[in-house]
């Protein structure tokens, strides 16, 4: 089995065993184990705390040290972090284990996309396409196996879930080849190479919006759902809905968006379809689930389109001796971009009103004309850079 093939297959199973247990974890905490609500938030949070805020350093790390290491060492974490989930009671224990299961995120999430940008060079849109189609497959197939194995008992779904990391360590120890970026500098040249490089800090920040808009599928499209149909199925069509359609129809449509469109024009369409993806829920008509499913058509074509182009894109403004950094700072960014997009869209959906869906909609398109406004051709941004710097050290 080639790398790529086995970082795709790595990524399902990931996904398979993180997504059949944290759906589910918030409801044992809260029931089986009689925590209060804010205690459960509170573990929750340190999850996603540690996992965005240790991306850049994650991704540094796989820079310096190479991406298996930073795989490997991911997989052992998750593995140890479920085990504690299922096994402790105490809070100060799922408090460490909620960390590991994030530090781990942090560690392999930018070493795998490193890995999978340099062995796919120049067809990065369509490796990337491949990869979100068994991510999205992952999505979709781990709820329905964690609901199979929670009618026998929450220790045993977070023991089966820890049992796939340790398999997947095993098999990426065995079968994974060694690979790291040509990169031999210290960890804080590469911040600085991130922090140089404007053209890349501009794309970041433009891109913001697109993650708060697909972030909606998790927020503000299932509470619509929910009090459309009066209940979960509404939530669970949309969800089928959403990984149904990446699965069929993610390949195709970037292969036909890359015949016809550049990086930036389809990331700048991708993103004014984000945007329209709200509308149907802005207009103030009585239609039952409709305007909700056609919100989630729209998003998740609108994700299709750009998600290949810009997973793509981060190498090209970044350059291939520090993938795994920009792919860090990328994500921690992004992170930062989700926690308070989704402070703004929770108190608007509070107040009530199609405001919120008029305000997400204009996200789309702002951030489609800060993108419209970049030059992403190849050869910029740390390119630029690190070509000067090597001058510089010749001369010195």
């Amino acid at each position: 089995m080639t790398p790529i093939r086995l970082l795709m297959v790595n990524q399902l199973t990931i996904n398979i065993g993180f997504y059949m247990l944290m759906p589910y974890l918030a409801n044992h905490l809260s029931g089986d184990l009689g925590l209060a609500v804010w205690v459960v938030g509170l573990i929750l949070g340190v999850r996603n705390l540690s996992q965005q805020g240790m991306f850049l350093v994650g991704g540094s790390l796989a820079d310096r040290f190479g991406y298996k290491p930073m795989i490997m060492a991911g997989l052992v974490l998750r593995t140890a972090g479920f085990a504690l989930l299922g096994l402790s009671e105490s809070v100060p224990v799922l408090l460490v284990a909620s960390a590991l299961t994030g530090l781990a995120g942090a560690l392999f999430n930018p070493a795998a996309r490193a890995y999978l940008a340099l062995e796919a060079g120049e067809h990065r849109v369509e490796v990337f396409a491949r990869f979100n189609v068994f991510y999205q497959a992952g999505i979709l197939i781990g709820p329905l196996v964690g609901l199979a194995l929670r009618a026998a008992a929450f220790q045993v779904l977070c023991l089966v879930a820890a049992g796939l990391f340790a398999v997947l360590a095993l098999a990426q120890a065995r079968a994974l080849p060694a690979r790291r970026g040509p990169n031999d500098r210290t960890i804080l040249y590469g911040w600085r190479q991130v922090l140089r490089n404007r053209t890349f800090l501009l794309f970041s920040l433009a891109m913001i919006g697109s993650y708060v808009l697909n972030f909606q599928v998790y927020l503000g499209l299932p509470i619509e759902a929910r009090r459309a149909s009066g209940g979960e199925a509404g939530v669970t069509l949309l969800f089928v809905l959403s990984g149904g359609l990446s699965v069929l129809g993610q390949v195709r449509l970037a292969a036909w968006a890359k015949a016809r469109w550049s990086a930036r024009q389809a990331i700048t369409r991708g993103m004014l379809l984000m945007g329209a993806a709200f509308l149907p829920l802005a207009v103030p008509l009585d239609l039952g689930l409709a305007p909700v499913l056609a919100t989630t058509a729209l998003l998740t074509v609108a994700t299709m389109i750009v998600y290949p182009f810009e997973m793509a894109t981060i190498t090209t403004l970044g350059g291939e001796r520090l993938v795994g950094t920009f792919y860090g700072f990328y994500s921690t960014v992004s992170g930062i971009g989700i926690a308070l997009g989704n402070l703004l869209v929770g108190a608007s959906l509070d107040a009530g009103g199609t405001l919120v869906w008029w305000g997400l909609a204009a996200v789309g398109l702002a951030g489609a004309a800060a993108v419209r406004m970049l030059r992403l051709e190849p050869g910029g941004g740390a390119r630029r850079d690190e070509d000067r710097h090597g001058e510089e050290h010749q001369v010195r």
